[in-house]
């Protein structure tokens, strides 16, 4: 199944690309490799702020780095030229949760946004992933996540 028809099965329409929130570009794309910008989580078209272990359990940690990587997903498209086939491996996910001091889960957080890539892109949306806890996040988002990508 192509990325578009898990994309259709999981109900999920690709939102528009989100624009810079600050001095710097959505993805920069070098040889075959595109470094996607961190972006932030949303709900309902907001910020979704909060710290994990505090505001926010993991479960919705984890619901948030999945709303997170719908969002990654949509600027890798514009990445791609509209065309998600191009996608031959997600390489790389970072991850940071803003975090209690004694909230350590931020590796279940962030499945929510491994998990999905998996789903949509198959064997090759299995990626390296760092997962950190951090005390701040811009705007009090609770995850951002950055991708790298190598395209055919």
């Amino acid at each position: 199944m192509s990325a578009y028809d898990q994309l259709k099965a999981l109900n999920i329409t690709l939102p528009a690309t989100a624009n810079p929130a600050a001095a710097y570009v959505m993805f920069v794309q070098s040889g075959n490799t595109v470094f996607i910008s961190g972006h932030i989580a949303k709900k309902d078209g907001a910020v979704w702020a909060g710290k994990l272990g505090k505001d926010l359990s993991t479960a919705q940690g984890k619901e948030a780095a999945r709303l997170v990587a719908i969002d990654l997903i949509a600027t890798l498209q514009d990445a791609c030229g509209g065309d998600l086939g191009r996608v031959k491996r997600i390489v790389k996910v970072m991850s940071l949760v803003n975090s209690s001091e004694e909230f350590t889960e931020q590796h279940l957080v962030t499945n929510g946004c491994s998990e999905l890539l998996a789903q949509v892109f198959g064997e090759k949306g299995r990626h390296a992933r760092s997962a950190f806890g951090v005390a701040q996040i811009p705007l009090g988002a609770c995850v951002e996540i950055e991708m790298i990508v190598e395209l055919n």
